[in-house]
Formats: structure tokens, sequence, C-alpha cells
């Protein structure tokens, strides 16, 4: 439409669109195909990819009891029904989506203004999970305090900030077995699944048992077994929030992704929510309790700034009792989140077509790892588990979206929905169940990119992904794969060196390739620009590369240069597979 194209032009030729490097700005390294209006319908569409967080972000941190104080007794030690624990725990929820949706609009505005890439921040899951389960642990139950984790979550921020100024994050990254990368993803979507089939952060589908690790559950949890916490088998399958749960939230919501509707995940959840919210029935979430009638009024104000008044700047810093416990959860933290967060950023950012393939580095990576950093440090302080890069961002850049304006309206968006917390706050666990069982699958791709062909690769990789959702545990997974990883070729490398280079396994040729010299070198580029004497160390000089955004428009050339010559250059057939990459991304 002409006005749309109006609006465009205007502001590509305003400092706006020579800031974000949007075409016709100008800019020597001006982002093709990138348009002010396309920009902001991305970011919409990257918030309802990622606007599930609000409601399951909030809903696992709050199994925590954040910093509720639990006086049960014996008969009920983890206050499972201890009415003033569950009404402060349900206080609880409602801060942390007032401060889940506070540091996604704040983390994602900054990313897009600072870094000028199209990828939108919140707490990550996975993350979360962690942070719940396995260090907090459910109602306080885990080796370390709610409000000793925050501080290890706050420092955290702060050394992945010097990492990422002086390019040691980005070399970690890079310096990682391959295949641990990917398991690592894998493992998590299958942690994630196995929350999503639990009763309190899923449909229920699933309890522990005695006899055998886990089984089928299903009932109600009125029905549970006080002691052993099963289902009696008259009951299984038999709860209605259940099969809500499955068809509403989980086969709803794969049709509509099937056919590509926008917003599909939000519109599951706020399908099985609108269902659940009526009381006075068998499904409803507000039952007549003290606690139903608590969260019911809460709802009832739809509209409202909620302030956080539990999960403030609760950090501890005393932690010479949980010294062990700290040490573990900050290294864990630290090390996952390098995965987590530089993973997905390097894939966005591949996506986008802003990856450099000399230096395997991208445009402005330093200041993104940064406002990432900075990010973690201040959600600890409202109270959230680790900020880290969203992979639903591909929403946006599926869309158009290509520069730093997409991440911004996507913070926006995330601003406007922290008035909306009482809305947020009653979304039910079995609207979010099948959310997690979804994003588990969407995790599971990477397990095809994995060298399974080289048994050191795949058997510490395999290692990874079955031992995060078994033992619980994503640190556990990480530490089994690694050091098996380590044993195996380390030991095969000892073999060979005192064997003369004689005896190496047979398809050891098939192995994935790995070294601590990573390409582009261990300094940021600022660095190495300090260090020639370029008084502008702190502006990026243009890249002796192609860019990807730049391949389109040679690829025709390359084609031609190829027919007309028979001796082409090599850098034709290079250009055009880079293509062909960027095309099997749309």
């Amino acid at each position: 439409m002409g006005w749309i194209h109006d609006i465009n032009v205007k502001v590509a030729k305003s400092p706006v669109g020579h800031w974000f490097q949007l075409e016709g700005s100008g800019h020597p390294k001006e982002r093709k195909g990138s348009h002010f209006m396309t920009e902001l319908r991305a970011g919409v569409a990257a918030f309802f990819a990622m606007a599930y967080i609000l409601a399951v972000n909030s809903s696992i941190v709050a199994d925590t009891g954040g910093t509720c104080v639990c006086n049960g007794g014996p008969d009920d030690p983890v206050c499972d029904v201890n009415e003033d624990y569950l009404l402060c725990a349900a206080e609880v929820k409602r801060d942390l989506v007032t401060a889940t949706a506070a540091i996604s609009a704040l983390s994602s505005f900054c990313m897009g203004l600072f870094a000028n890439l199209p990828v939108s921040l919140a707490p990550g899951m996975g993350l979360n999970a962690y942070f719940a389960y396995t260090v907090v642990g459910y109602h306080g139950t885990g080796a370390v305090p709610y409000s000793v984790a925050l501080t290890a979550i706050f420092v955290e921020g702060w050394v992945f900030f010097a990492l990422a100024l002086f390019g040691l994050r980005q070399w970690l990254a890079r310096a990682i077995p391959r295949s641990i990368k990917l398991a690592t993803s894998v493992g998590i979507g299958l942690f994630l699944t196995l929350i999503g089939f639990t009763y309190s952060e899923g449909i229920g589908l699933l309890t522990g048992a005695q006899s055998t690790p886990l089984e089928l559950a299903g009932c109600p949890s009125s029905a549970l077994d006080p002691d052993t916490g099963l289902c009696p088998d008259s009951s299984k399958m038999r709860n209605p929030t259940l099969w809500i749960g499955i068809f509403c939230g989980g086969v709803f919501t794969v049709l509509l992704m099937m056919y590509r509707v926008k917003g599909a995940i939000i519109a599951g959840i706020l399908l099985v929510s609108i269902i659940s919210w009526p009381r006075g029935t068998s499904v409803t979430y507000f039952p007549y309790t003290a606690v139903g009638d608590d969260a019911f009024d809460f709802f009832k104000q739809v509209v409202g700034f909620h302030k956080i008044t539990k999960t403030l700047t609760v950090q501890r810093w005393d932690i010479s009792e949980y010294g062990g416990q700290f040490g573990l959860a900050f290294i864990t933290f630290l090390y996952v989140d390098i995965l987590d967060c530089t993973g997905t950023l390097y894939s966005m950012a591949r996506f986008a077509s802003v990856i450099d393939p000399i230096t395997e580095d991208f445009e402005g990576s330093t200041m993104a790892y940064m406002v990432d950093a900075i990010s973690i440090s201040i959600g600890s302080l409202l109270g959230c588990p680790p900020v880290t890069a969203f992979i639903e961002s591909g929403a946006g850049i599926s869309e158009g979206g290509r520069t730093g304006l997409t991440s911004i309206a996507t913070g926006l968006c995330f601003f406007i929905s922290v008035f909306f917390a009482p809305i947020f706050a009653s979304i039910p666990p079995w609207a979010t169940g099948c959310v997690l069982v979804l994003v588990g699958s969407m995790m599971m791709q990477a397990v095809t990119e994995i060298n399974w062909r080289y048994i050191g690769d795949a058997v510490p990789a395999f290692v990874t992904i079955c031992a995060m959702p078994f033992t619980y545990s994503i640190a556990d997974g990480l530490i089994g794969g690694i050091c098996l990883y380590i044993t195996l070729n380390t030991l095969t490398w000892l073999i060979e060196k005192l064997s003369g280079g004689r005896v190496v396994p047979p398809n050891k040729s098939e192995k994935d390739h790995w070294t601590w010299r990573v390409r582009g070198g261990v300094l940021p580029p600022w660095m190495i620009r300090l260090s020639t004497g370029k008084k502008d160390f702190w502006q990026q000089t243009p890249p002796l590369s192609q860019s990807g955004s730049d391949v389109a428009g040679e690829e025709a050339k390359a084609k031609a240069k190829a027919k007309a010559k028979t001796n082409a250059t090599e850098s034709a057939p290079e250009t055009i597979d880079l293509q062909s990459q960027g095309k099997s991304f749309e």
C-alpha cells in the first residue's frame, strides 16, 4: 500500500533508519529487505510467539515458594495444603508475572537499540526449570534457598559481562564440542517435556512411582494417595483438566501451527484458560477455597499494575552456609547460559543473514552479549531466573525482521503486558503443560545434526540427552556428557600417541573436528582495533568478507560469470551455496 511505502521511505532516510541500517538509509552496511513497517509487524509476531513465557515462567518459579516460609509441620513438611503458605506462593506468582514482563520488555528493547539484532530476550525455558526444581527445589526443598540462588544469578550476570567485554564468552561458546552443544538443546527439550507431563507445571499425565521411576497418572489431585503419591487404577486418566489440556492446549495448538497461524501457542493457552476460569465447574482454576477466592479476586481486576512485594531485591549475600551448593549453582548457570544464549544468538543471527563467514561471528556480538549479561543481573533483582535469547525470535525473523526495530517492538508489547498481570497470573498449569511439550519437540530438531557416525561423539551426546530428564537436572546431564567426552577422546589420543599412530579408531576421519583455536581469534573486534592504534576503535570497520545480506544481490552476477567463463572464481560457488542456505531458512 502507498502509505506504508511512504512511511518506510521517510523512516529509512531519517536518523532512525541510519541507526538501524534500514534499506534505503544510505548506511554503508544497510540490511537488504529491512523496512520500518515490516520490522514492527515482525516484532508483534515475535511477541505472540513468546507471550507464553509470562504464564509459564511465573508458574514454574512460583513452585519454589519464593521467599515464603513453610511451617507445615511433620504432617505437611512441604506445605502442599498449608493455606498461609499457598496464599503467599500465589502472591509470589503475581510478582513474577510483573517481573517477567518487565525484564523481557527492558532486555528486548535494549537488545534492539544497542546491538541492532532482531532477537528478543526473556527468562529462559530450561534455565527456569533448573532454577526451580534442582537448585531451589519444590517449595524450597532444594539445596539452596531462593534468595541465595538469586545472588548466584546476579554474580553470574556480571561475570558474563566481563567475559563478553574481553571476548572470552564468544571463545568459550565456539570451543565447546559441537556434539555437546547440540545434545544440550535436545536434553533440555526432553526435560521440559517431562515437566509438562507432571502435576505441578503440566497436565498431570505422569507421577513418580516406587517399583518404577514413573507411572501413568491422570487422576484428580484429590485422588492421589497421600502416602505414595500414586493414582488409584480406577481413577487414572479420568481428570477432566488432563483432557482439556491435551485436546484444547495440545491438539488444537498443533493444528494451528500446522497451518502456520500466527500466535498459535498463545491461542491454545487462552482457550484452555477461558474454559477453566468460570467458577463452579469441575475444571475451574478458582475453587471455592481461601486460595481460590484470593486468586479470583485478583483475576477480577483484569487490568491493573501489580506491585512486586515479595521477590524484589531479596538477594542474600551471606552464603557461608551454602558455599558448595552456591558454587555448583553459579558454575552451572554460567555454563548452561553460555550454551543456551550463545547458541540461540548464533542461530538467529545466521537466520537473519548477519553472520560473517570468516570470523564466524555476527555484527554487534559484543554488545549483544553485554546486554544479555546486564539483563541477567537486573532480572535477578526482580526475582527472575537467568534471562536469555529466545528461539521464538525466529517467528519475527521469518516475518521479515532484520534489525533491532523488531526486538524493540517486542519489548514495547511486553511493557504493555505489565498492566495485564491479573490475566497472566490466572493461567492454570494444564494450559501451559502442552506448551512445554511443544517447546520440547521444537528443541528436539537438533538431534538430527549430531554426529552419530563416530561413537566418540555420539555416546557423550546421548548421555547428555538422557541424563538431563532422567536425573531431573540439566547440570548433571552436562557434567556427565562433558566428562565422558573428555575421557573417551583423551584415551584415544593417548593410545594413538603411544602406538606411534598405528592404533586408531577405523572411522576416526568421521569425528567432528575440535580445536581450542577458533577462527577469528579470542579477542573481540574492538580490542583488535585498539591494539592496531585505531583511535575510533569503538566503531566497526567494513567486513572483508561478503555479508549474508548482500548475497542475494550477487547471486545473479556469480551465475553469469560461471556461464561466461570456464575458469570461474572460487568465490562464485561459495556465494551460491551461502544463498542456498539462506533459502532453506526461509
